[in-house]
């Protein structure tokens, strides 16, 4: 099995890495049948995006934090356990966002989509879901539409649901919505396309965040699903994101 290993600059991620390819060899991610991130959740995103093109499956092995897209790091046994994983298959989102100067970002999302204020006073938008007016005015400082793999992510910190894995919707969540009041979000269809107008952009000014990439000014945004791309990763057997995301919810 060809391997291709990828570390954070995290000092404790590139002496794994060094641990491993002293090990088991290296190769190019080009020539890899997977490659093994080594890392946190973030590490992980950024190399599923960086090797989305790419046919090899991904297994990520914790050097970071929480880990919640990673199994346990162990320096034995790797070609059995990689042998034996199972694997998730997950969509992006896909947004593209209009800015005030009349630039656009386009940008994927394998997590959320984010709009946050990006001043002192509460963002207000407007919520369209397929081209019906779903509510006029969100007074908040910020909303989110999350993909089942990042219900746990942002997304549940700002108390929106955890969705299973399989389940062909997403989350659009509110973070502290003023008005309506308590507002909590909802449930929409996988293939739902759902755009986001920036009220009163240069009082209120809002940006667009993108599992962590940003554009600033946006007084547009369009999201949805993309089903052209799909993302593989690996687990360990028993551990793979649908029992992550049940054990999540009694912890």
């Amino acid at each position: 099995m060809k391997i291709a290993f990828a570390a954070s600059r995290a000092t404790v991620a590139q002496t794994a890495r060094a641990a491993l390819v002293g090990r088991y060899g290296d190769v190019a991610q080009e020539e890899a049948e997977v490659i093994v991130a080594l890392g946190g959740d973030g590490f992980m995103l950024q190399t599923l995006h960086e090797t989305q093109r790419l046919n090899a499956p991904v297994y990520g092995m914790n050097r970071g934090t929480i880990g919640f897209l990673m199994n346990e790091y162990s320096e034995s046994d790797l070609r059995d356990r990689l042998a034996a994983a199972e694997e998730e298959v997950i969509n992006p989102l896909a947004m593209r966002a209009s800015h005030s100067d009349g630039s656009v970002s386009r940008l994927l999302a394998i997590n959320e989509v984010s709009l946050l204020r990006a001043g002192p006073q509460a963002a207000k938008l407007r919520i369209t879901v397929d081209g019906r007016l779903r509510m006029e005015e969100l007074v908040c400082d910020g909303a989110l539409v999350a993909t089942p793999a990042g219900s746990t992510a942002y997304n549940y910190s700002a108390h929106g649901p955890i969705l299973p894995i399989g389940a062909d919707v997403l989350a659009l969540t509110a973070m502290s919505a003023f008005r309506p009041r308590r507002w909590r979000g909802a449930l929409l269809p996988k293939r739902a396309e759902v755009q986001i107008d920036v009220l009163e952009p240069q009082k209120r000014p809002v940006m667009a965040d993108a599992d962590g990439k940003s554009s600033r000014d946006v007084i547009r945004v369009l999201i949805r699903s993309e089903p052209e791309i799909s993302h593989r990763i690996l687990f360990d057997p028993g551990h793979g994101l649908e029992e992550r995301l049940i054990r999540e919810q009694f912890n």
